[in-house]
């Protein structure tokens, strides 16, 4: 079974590490396990404890009332506030806890009931991007496992994938051509693929090549499929302080306008240049395909 520290605890479910003593110490609630040489931490009951815990707090249920349920009583309260799709904290919460566990039926339930009520492109925005983002920063502390982000990654995927291949194009009087691809050393295709499902649905036309294509080959996409505009994505944190290098590689190989998106976008500093685009959010992205 795995161990959390308290500083893993802190990281997963976004509550300070006095928080926790002082919920310990004044409610007995979740004291920590002690090893042999009586280091603190915490199981994955622990931790699942833990979510629900804050869940119900940040659902307006004072700590001094949690702690005065049961198990059962708190799993109940928390049964009922995920049956709130429009309820984005506890959503990322449950997602959270059904990666931990690596339990797909849970988490592809927690995220087509998502979608089913709020719509992809509102998902996308309040729940599954701010999602990636907290487990792209937990496998970087390694409180998660690599594995971790991978079952996630997938299983969003899948259904993006899905989504894609139900929409109906509709007929555009003059589409544009979009070339969709992730550069060297990017490898998280979620954003590409939304971008992707987001042209179809606004009727344009795209050439989607997917992760890792070398710099050297842009060049010849761009020469054989003549796209209106190039568009990427910049998401894993390894190459946050490259981010300005990365786009400006790219744009040596390009001869059309470049639209940047992902989360180092809205992150950091980009030197702004002509022909470059970046968009920052899920609403610039949405606008800017609607309004071409």
């Amino acid at each position: 079974m795995k161990r959390f520290s308290i500083s893993d605890i802190e990281a997963l479910i976004g509550i300070k590490a006095h928080t926790l003593r002082a919920w310990e110490s004044r409610f007995n609630l979740v004291p920590p396990k002690r090893t042999t040489t009586n280091i603190r931490y915490y199981d994955e009951q622990d931790l699942k404890m833990l979510l629900n815990i804050v869940t119900l707090n940040e659902n307006g249920y004072k700590i001094s009332k949690i702690a005065s349920l049961s198990p059962q009583q708190i799993n109940h309260l928390v049964a009922q506030l995920k049956a709130d799709w429009n309820n984005d904290a506890v959503q990322v919460l449950s997602l959270s806890e059904a990666t931990l566990r690596y339990d797909e039926d849970s988490f592809s339930r927690i995220l087509s009931g998502c979608i089913k009520e709020m719509g992809l492109e509102k998902t996308m925005d309040i729940v599954l991007f701010p999602f990636m983002k907290r487990v792209g920063i937990l496998w970087q502390t390694s409180t998660l496992d690599p594995a971790h982000e991978h079952f996630a990654s997938n299983l969003i995927r899948d259904q993006l994938i899905i989504a894609i291949s139900k929409v109906k194009k509709p007929v555009k009087k003059a589409p544009k051509r979009f070339l969709l691809f992730l550069p060297e050393a990017e490898t998280h295709e979620i954003g590409l693929l939304f971008a992707r499902y987001l042209l179809k649905k606004c009727g344009h036309d795209a050439l989607y090549l997917g992760q890792d294509i070398p710099y050297g080959d842009i060049n010849k996409v761009i020469d054989a499929f003549q796209p209106d505009y190039a568009f990427m994505v910049l998401t894993s944190l390894n190459l946050g302080k490259d981010v300005n290098k990365i786009i400006g590689k790219v744009m040596d190989n390009l001869g059309v306008p470049l639209i940047v998106a992902g989360s180092l976008i809205s992150e950091f500093d980009i030197v702004m240049k002509e022909r470059l685009v970046p968009l920052k959010n899920v609403c610039d992205m949405v606008d800017f395909f609607e309004e071409i």
